[in-house]
């Protein structure tokens, strides 16, 4: 709904241009006023938002004219449109409807997208009609949509080939192996970054540089593969993929087994041998991730790993928190900025390891704010450096936002880091 949303100062101030015309669910105007409010209470840390961070690197809104706001930056970010598009700021909702209350906002959200919420039955399904009001006419091209969440990757599958759904948002690889042998229409993203194993640096065992040191290299990335993905995964040796513009052939890992056991070795004859727990999450995936770290590190003296599973909704408490040893988390990023200084600078709230490291920090605000691809390729160069030799995460297989769909659905679009346009579907009678 934007046309442009362009810089001409290096990332000093950004002009958001919008389609003239568009209007909301209600009726009510979708302008550069609806942009700001929307923008503002995101910053606004009364609405305790997840994307509070990235609004946060805007300085002041002002609205110039009807369809043109103007954003200056708290820092230069030339690539801060990355930011808008992986995060809540790309959700503008109505302005009117908003200042109703967030629980009515809940029960009766109203955007400006190709749909529409019909009912919405918690922990069973979401039903979405055709927006009439919709600017891009014809699309949508379906009278509706009804979504249903299967965390069961296996569940998910069987569903879909057994006609139960049309399209399955996946992320699982041996689901996407299976549907291409199967000869079903797939689509994948691909993304740099990918999963990894967070360790905890604010507490023991990861707050000693060694014990971090220790299990990245007594791991073997390309076993734990096998193990859980049949070795369909793509497993993340380098932080960006051959064809990202910041790509560099240095390793983030290597195994190193006798490296590993004298680390350990020199920890516990310090009274501080490796122990610690791997939290997992419910789903079948996850619990595989945390079960193989722990039996390849138990073919190792002085380390021990216990693994235990914590709800989904405990996930978010652990963000605040920090209670944790090791967890699974995600940085997949097409551009890095701004998703991989989120998760890795020292005063981020989404740093899961919390390694406060002034070097780091540097390295990848210079990511952030450089002007030029040369600029921002020697500091990201600079940054997985330092990510190596400090070790507050290992990385694992990249991650899978991919779309699986029966043979007669077609309009499978994708953007971001892996979301799917879903005006762009059609099912063929």
């Amino acid at each position: 709904m934007a046309e442009s949303f362009a810089t001409t100062d290096g990332g000093a101030t950004f002009a958001l241009k919008l389609r003239p015309g568009l209007v909301f669910s209600d009726g009510t105007p979708l302008n550069a006023e609806a942009v700001k409010f929307n923008w503002d209470r995101l910053k606004d840390p009364a609405s305790a938002s997840p994307s509070a961070a990235e609004a946060a690197m805007v300085a002041s809104t002002e609205v110039v004219d009807n369809v043109t706001l103007k954003v200056t930056m708290t820092t230069p970010v030339t690539a801060y449109a990355q930011a808008i598009v992986g995060s809540a700021m790309n959700w503008i909702a109505s302005p009117a409807a908003l200042r109703k209350g967030q629980q009515t906002f809940d029960e009766s959200p109203v955007g400006a997208g190709p749909f529409t919420l019909q009912s919405w039955t918690r922990q069973a399904e979401i039903r979405l009609v055709k927006n009439p009001r919709y600017w891009d006419a014809p699309k949508p091209y379906l009278d509706g949509i009804t979504m249903r969440a299967v965390l069961d990757s296996d569940q998910r599958y069987n569903t879909l080939i057994s006609d139960g759904a049309d399209v399955a948002v996946e992320t699982n690889w041996i689901n996407l192996a299976k549907a291409e042998k199967a000869g079903l229409p797939t689509d994948l993203l691909p993304l740099s970054g990918g999963y990894f194993i967070a360790l905890n640096t604010r507490r023991e065992p990861f707050n000693d540089i060694r014990a971090r040191q220790a299990v990245a290299a007594a791991l073997d990335i390309d076993a734990l593969n096998l193990a859980v993905y049949n070795g369909e995964g793509q497993v993340v040796d380098t932080l960006f993929t051959k064809n990202s513009p910041f790509y560099s052939d240095k390793p983030l890992t290597t195994v190193d087994r006798a490296k590993a056991q004298k680390l350990f070795d020199e920890l516990a004859a310090e009274g501080k041998p490796v122990s610690f727990t791997f939290s997992t999450y419910p789903s079948s995936e996850n619990r595989a991730i945390a079960e193989n770290v722990q039996a390849q590190l138990g073919s190792f003296k002085n380390v021990k790993v216990e693994v235990a599973t914590v709800d989904y909704s405990q996930v978010g408490a652990m963000r605040t928190t920090h209670d944790f040893d090791a967890i699974v988390s995600a940085a997949a990023f097409q551009d890095p900025e701004p998703r991989l200084l989120a998760n890795f600078t020292g005063n981020s709230p989404a740093n899961m390891p919390g390694l406060v490291d002034p070097e780091l920090d540097r390295n990848l605000l210079a990511g952030r704010t450089g002007t030029s691809l040369e600029q921002r390729k020697a500091a990201y160069d600079a940054a997985q450096a330092r990510l190596t030799e400090a070790m507050p995460a290992i990385f694992l297989t990249r991650s899978a936002p991919a779309v699986i769909t029966g043979k007669n659905v077609g309009g499978i679009v994708q953007y971001g880091a892996g979301s799917l346009l879903p005006e762009d579907l059609w099912i063929a009678k």
